[in-house]
């Protein structure tokens, strides 16, 4: 937050033409044709966010085999909440942004949800916060996450280099091959997933895609109750690199991605077809798709409700997956390649609703009645009548 916080301050000083062109000046070297020199953007975006993606892959590798969504019906109710998140959204922003021509190539930025953000702003509240909210959140944010890598590996692929899509699959199955030898050792495993980025990168497929897939071929031990299990290759790459991803990639990501200038920027810029479209689909499409499916779910039987919580926490809590940030803003940046003045609108949209979503989430939340409070009242009233009985009771008995 503080880091993108300190980008806009940034882009709106007197360092913006440095910031501008210290971000973009050609460094070099050229590693794909397409690409052209690599820049200080490139590399933190095709590079390092390759590590963050990686670490996305970890996280739903271990639900999947070790935690919460080891089983269908574990899975059932994010699936279907992370879903109709996802889908809700793109509806709304092709609605709002089909005012003007050109734009429907941005339908997913609206789409994705900042887990990092998200729970960040939860754990903000403390106790106020059930712990079955979450991990329903941590749950959603992970499912959407596998959704916005499928659509970044689709969507947004436009060429494909055979060849190179060919070497990335031979490395990936060089990788199953150690992880089915009961190699537990990291560092082959971290040699062939930088190859595997290089080979994805040259495919035309978005190189941060190479982190998830380098993730499906890191052994994993079943450690019910010990995350920390120090002969778990994938437990411990995890723990190695979480720290570097939250208080180094993700901040950096942030402070090269959010600066966006607002000189001369009125009210009719902001509610343009573009940035309005990208709110809208964050901060009311979110909510609308995730409730709404959580509230079919248990209504026709397919889910129980989450225990400890009301209604109403689980509203605030769809809402802040309207946080977008970090998915959202890099899903901007492949959906609109070349033209900087949409990238710059879609900024303010991602920005705009990001914003509005953690803050109304985080009001709800702080100030709605608490489900255990109700318990502990009913509880109360019920231990009353208990006692109120026996001693009806007695006095029968003389």
């Amino acid at each position: 937050m503080a880091a993108a916080a300190l980008a806009l301050i940034v882009a709106n000083g007197p360092l913006w033409d440095l910031y501008h062109h210290t971000l973009h000046a050609p460094t070099g070297p050229v590693l794909t044709e397409k690409l052209g020199p690599m820049t200080a953007h490139l590399w933190i975006n095709d590079g390092l966010m390759a590590i963050f993606f990686l670490l996305v892959g970890l996280e739903i590798k271990r639900e999947f085999v070790d935690g919460r969504l080891v089983t269908w019906e574990q899975r059932r109710l994010p699936f279907l909440a992370a879903a109709a998140g996802m889908a809700v959204p793109a509806i709304l922003y092709l609605l709002v942004s089909s005012r003007a021509p050109g734009l429907a190539n941005g339908w997913a930025i609206p789409a994705a949800t900042d887990i990092a953000f998200a729970i960040g702003v939860l754990a903000l509240l403390g106790k106020r916060a059930p712990t079955s909210l979450k991990l329903f959140l941590t749950t959603v944010a992970i499912v959407d996450d596998m959704g916005a890598v499928a659509i970044i590996a689709v969507a947004y692929t436009a060429e494909i280099n055979t060849l190179a899509l060919g070497a990335a699959a031979a490395v990936l199955a060089a990788m199953h091959v150690l992880g089915k030898s009961g190699v537990l050792k990291l560092w082959p495993y971290l040699i062939l997933a930088a190859c595997l980025w290089y080979a994805i990168l040259l495919s035309g497929v978005h190189a941060t895609i190479a982190g998830v897939l380098a993730a499906a071929m890191i052994p994993v031990v079943k450690t019910p109750g010990a995350p920390d299990a120090p002969h778990s290759p994938l437990h411990r790459l995890e723990h190695a690199i979480a720290p570097w991803v939250a208080f180094g990639i993700v901040p950096l990501f942030g402070f090269a991605n959010a600066g966006v200038s607002l000189a001369g920027m009125g009210v009719d810029d902001i509610l343009a077809p573009l940035p309005l479209g990208i709110a809208a689909g964050l901060f009311i499409g979110k909510q609308i798709g995730i409730f709404g499916a959580v509230w079919a779910a248990v209504r026709f039987g397919m889910a129980s409700k989450l225990r400890g919580a009301t209604w109403l926490q689980i509203y605030a809590v769809s809402m802040l997956c309207g946080i977008g940030f970090t998915m959202s803003l890099f899903i901007g940046a492949l959906a609109f390649p070349g033209q900087p003045e949409l990238i710059e609108e879609a900024k303010i949209g991602v920005l705009l609703g990001s914003l509005l979503s953690a803050i109304t989430g985080y009001a709800i939340l702080r100030f709605a009645p608490q489900a255990s409070d109700r318990w502990q009242e009913e509880a109360a009233k019920q231990r009353e009548i208990a006692v109120d009985g026996d001693v009806q009771h007695l006095e029968e008995r003389g």
